[in-house]
């Protein structure tokens, strides 16, 4: 993660004035002249006081620059605007309680900032329009499809700031509100006069979600916590007025920032939203400092482990490698003679399966123009009309965007030692089959693995063995995670590393839940809207060391913990196959094969129908709009069930 510091003038990136900007407004809306905020990819968070925004691009467009700054905006305020301690006090333990609670809390601190600057409320604009670009929830119909965490945030966002919802999550909201205002309205209608008062706030959201049948969801255990926190009335006068005199010197920090910034007026026009050194900080700000974890909206199993009852013991000797740095280059050409020579035996299977793969998914990138248009490429079919008539307009005409290639797929393959021999021959072959042509499709395809770098625990185990043996070890063995090939990297330049799985010794013990949320991670940061995530394995996790000193599920729990994660709230698309294993009982879409022969038409079968299911929802919806669009995709899918 790159900080922001002093100007670099000579030879520096076009974002990078952008970026000190950005860094300057968001520790003057955060009141933390200390603050510091860097740049990276993946998911956009604040850890005391660090914030990490998304990387730019190197000349980024205007689109992206309002997003950034959304999420500048949001952080800022999250750091100003909220008590950490209030809410872990106030907050349901966990469940979809939880998840409304803290959704709602984060619509409630964004609010503040969107009523009072408008530069601010049109960038957490951008920021919640790109959190629904994907589309994911436009056409939702039932309650079951529509988190009702983002549609009771929308709807509070409506009523504290009056700001129409994002076309793309209009679904959503209009889903649940009907159920909502029914047992709530009343409760709804007092959040206006209590979005600056976060415990009163946060006491009517209580009342709210009791209303919504969700209080079973808190535990009695919490109900009694806060009965016991509430009688202490004179101690939380003391930590006001302690708050009240720091916040003080919050503003003097803003008059700092309001120097720093006058050095970037050159860039002003991109960062109108700097004015917000008038930003009144409210006064609980430093308080955050004072908790041991700083309070981060839904954080789940793949961000936390450890609060989930995941415990890694070191990750020192943990690694992430290219698989070209893991052998020599002759080694590798000849570990991929062999491969080659493995392929040539399935030679007709291979290129009957690959064909077939083709053929169904190209059938389905059916090509749609609109017409009659101002601009665009030339519609050769309505020149007619400049012969009958010379005044007649040029008429132009566009190709729609088909979201079928704006698709990224992750192979993610057991490296574990039972897939030795035949099984990874036939995993390779298979990668291979699927990359090769998905990637004639306009696909791009990412091939992972993952093992570990020893037998029995390697460093990590000696080094705990060297500490005492100490309790709740937790994970104590080194992973190694393996990059066969990259989504942006050509199969022709990646062919040679995918025969590195055929190295003797190379395939060890298998973590199945840290490789599934690290496949998952790398995948939400593609830029394509569409992600699927196909795991391949044999067997259940396993790792002899860890399990001899947990128990013997802790693996297992761990997996299953990840995999409801992303099946429950990621728009990652996720489906198993398991080799000789039955992976339906983790896994909602799976399918078990008994021999590995199976495996290539098993991953041909099930990502076609991956897409074809979507597809055919999407013909559902486009029947009427499109002629012959909608009916050639449903008939395409309707042949497959049968």
């Amino acid at each position: 993660m790159s900080n922001t510091g002093p100007p670099n003038k000579r030879g520096e990136a076009p974002s990078e004035p952008l970026k000190r900007a950005i860094g300057v407004t968001t520790r003057a809306i955060a009141g933390d002249h200390e603050m510091l905020v860097g740049y990276a990819a993946g998911t956009p968070n604040m850890h005391g006081h660090t914030v990490q925004l998304p990387e730019p691009s190197r000349v980024p467009s205007r689109r992206e620059i309002a997003v950034i700054r959304g999420w500048a905006d949001s952080l800022g305020l999250m750091a100003a605007c909220h008590n950490a301690k209030l809410h872990n006090r106030l907050a349901p333990s966990s469940g979809t309680a939880r998840e409304v609670f803290e959704a709602v809390e984060k619509a409630r601190v964004e609010a503040i900032g969107a009523n009072r600057m408008a530069g601010m409320a049109g960038n957490l604009t951008a920021k919640l329009d790109d959190h629904f670009a994907h589309g994911r929830f436009a056409n939702v119909t039932d309650r079951d499809s529509a988190p009702l965490s983002e549609a009771m945030a929308l709807i509070v966002r409506e009523r504290l700031t009056g700001l129409e919802t994002p076309e793309n999550a209009e679904a959503i909201v209009n889903v649940w509100r009907p159920w909502i205002e029914k047992r709530c309205a009343t409760l709804l209608q007092k959040m206006d006069t209590l979005s600056e008062d976060q415990e009163g706030f946060g006491r009517l959201l209580r009342d709210v979600l009791t209303a919504l049948d969700l209080a079973e969801d808190w535990g009695d255990s919490q109900l009694e916590k806060e009965a016991t926190e509430d009688q202490p009335e004179s101690e939380g006068g003391e930590e006001e007025s302690e708050e009240s005199s720091e916040g003080d010197d919050g503003q003097e920090s803003q008059g700092d920032s309001e120097a720093t910034e006058s050095e970037e007026s050159n860039i002003a026009d991109m960062t109108d939203s700097a004015d917000t050194q008038e930003f009144d900080v409210e006064s609980d700000a430093p308080e955050e400092a004072e908790t041991a974890e700083p309070w981060k909206p839904n954080t789940s199993v793949l961000d936390d482990p450890e609060s989930f009852g995941y415990r890694i013991y070191t990750k020192e000797f943990d690694e992430e490698v290219q698989a070209d740095d893991l052998s020599s280059p002759e080694e590798l050409d000849r570990l991929r003679a062999f491969l080659d020579k493995e392929m040539k035996q399935l030679a007709s299977a291979v290129a009957r399966l690959a064909n077939r793969l083709q053929r169904r998914l190209l059938a389905q990138q059916n090509r749609a123009w609109d017409f009659d248009l101002e601009e665009g490429a030339l519609d050769a079919a309505r020149l007619t009309r400049i012969i009958i008539d010379p005044m007649h307009p040029l008429s132009f005409k566009q190709e729609r965007d088909m979201e079928f290639r704006d698709t990224v797929v992750t192979l993610l393959l057991d490296n574990s030692g039972s897939m030795r021999g035949r099984p990874i021959m036939v995993a390779a072959c298979a990668a291979e089959i699927l990359a090769r042509t998905l990637e004639r499709c306009g696909v791009k395809v990412e091939i992972l693995g993952f093992t570990t770098r020893a037998w029995k625990g390697g460093q990590s185990r000696e080094r705990w063995m060297e500490a005492g043996k100490p309790g709740n070890a937790g994970r104590l063995n080194d992973i190694r995670h393996i990059i066969y090939k990259t989504a942006d990297t050509p199969w022709r330049r990646a062919k040679r590393s995918l025969a590195l799985m055929m190295r003797e010794g190379m395939l060890k013990e298998n973590i199945d839940g840290e490789a599934l949320a690290w496949a998952h991670a790398r995948l939400m940061a593609r830029p394509e809207h569409r992600r699927i995530l196909m795991m391949i394995s044999d067997g259940a996790p396993v790792d002899d060391s860890t399990l001899s000193v947990n128990s013997g599920s802790y693996l297992e729990m761990h997996l299953r913990q990840v995999i409801e994660e992303i099946e429950k709230r990621s728009p990652v698309e996720l489906l198993a196959i398991g080799i000789g294993h039955d992976v339906t009982r983790y896994y909602q879409r799976a399918v078990t094969i008994s021999d590995p022969s199976e495996l290539a038409g098993a991953m041909t079968d099930k990502l076609v129908e991956l897409f074809e299911e979507k597809d055919a929802t999407s013909a559902a919806t486009l029947r009427g709009g499109r002629s012959g669009v909608g009916p050639k995709r449903v008939n395409v899918a309707r042949a497959t069930r049968h």
